[in-house]
């Protein structure tokens, strides 16, 4: 098939690889524009840029999709179908309806739940069991489309945002060839309105740990943080990130370090944390860091 791919981060690359192997044409790759990044803020191209001038594909970074001469020229590509992966653009009516057999969306969760911006994330902060990735056919709604594939994983207390974000990013790549391969003859399945969730981008103020909340949802927040932005608490003047952690047995006031080598009390319970980072430095094992660094008995 002749396919448009629109995507910007890692997330996005398996499934541009993914089609090009298993022999699809591809007249042009859509991605965010090259960000100023690193110390000296000089344009940084996102992953699917690089990866696609690797293959030798042509690379477009509109800043937007609303202008008729761009939507023009994304009609004039003549696709069978677009394949949408974390593009970050809001692709407008024209643009929808220009390939011949719409534009195709993957998506990392179950929908109807967690539509939006970061389903990954919100999905371990909540506590589901359950994920997957969907292949939705876009409409103009966010994330409202019918389905025509999916496919289910299990979170477990070991899934950090990063870690089923890998997952997924197979599963989503390996779902879109399927589709594909399959789409004349499979049915879209309507979304119920039932068990509707929006997933809202991380914003940044709810990585502070409040240690007087469970034990569970502070693990959960730091695995679903991990690796970015980062759950993040105070060290006396040290700022930490700790990126990942259980749930664990312990008694003390919120914030205390109840055991070695950081295990810390909560509202109810305690956090046995694993991994950590201090600021401007790499992240270790939490026995690494404690070696390092001399830790408060509290941490705020």
């Amino acid at each position: 098939m002749r396919i448009v791919f629109m995507g910007t981060p890692d997330f996005s690359v398996p499934a541009l690889d993914a089609l090009v192997a298993a022999g699809h044409e591809i007249p042009a790759v859509y991605c965010q524009p090259p960000r100023p990044a690193g110390r000296g803020k000089k344009p940084r191209a996102s992953p699917v840029q690089t990866r696609a001038e690797a293959l030798g594909l042509e690379v477009r970074h509109p800043a937007s999709l609303r202008d008729a001469e761009e939507q023009a020229a994304f009609a004039a590509l003549r696709a069978d179908v677009a394949v949408v992966v974390a593009y970050g653009l809001i692709l407008p009516q024209p643009v929808l309806d220009a390939p011949r057999q719409g534009c195709l969306n993957i998506h990392a969760s179950l929908l109807p739940r967690w539509r939006g911006a970061a389903p990954i994330q919100r999905a371990i902060i909540a506590g589901d069991t359950e994920t997957g990735v969907c292949i939705m056919r876009m409409e103009a709604g966010l994330d409202t489309g019918p389905v025509l594939l999916r496919a289910a994983t299990p979170i477990t207390e070991k899934d950090t945002a990063a870690r089923l974000d890998d997952r997924l990013t197979g599963m989503g790549a390996a779902l879109i060839v399927e589709a594909l391969a399959s789409l004349d003859t499979l049915t879209p399945e309507p979304q119920t309105q039932a068990g509707i969730t929006y997933a809202a981008k991380i914003d940044k103020a709810e990585a502070r740990i409040d240690w007087t909340r469970p034990a569970a949802e502070v693990a959960r927040l730091i695995r679903g943080l991990s690796p970015f932005p980062g759950a993040w608490c105070l060290a006396g003047d040290v700022r930490l990130k700790l990126l990942d952690a259980r749930a664990a047995e312990g008694t003390g006031a919120p914030g205390e370090v109840i055991a070695p080598p950081l295990t810390v009390s909560c509202g109810a319970g305690a956090v046995r944390v694993l991994t950590a980072q201090r600021e401007g430095r790499g992240a270790v094992p939490a026995a690494d860091l404690v070696r390092g660094t001399a830790l408060p008995r509290t941490l705020d």
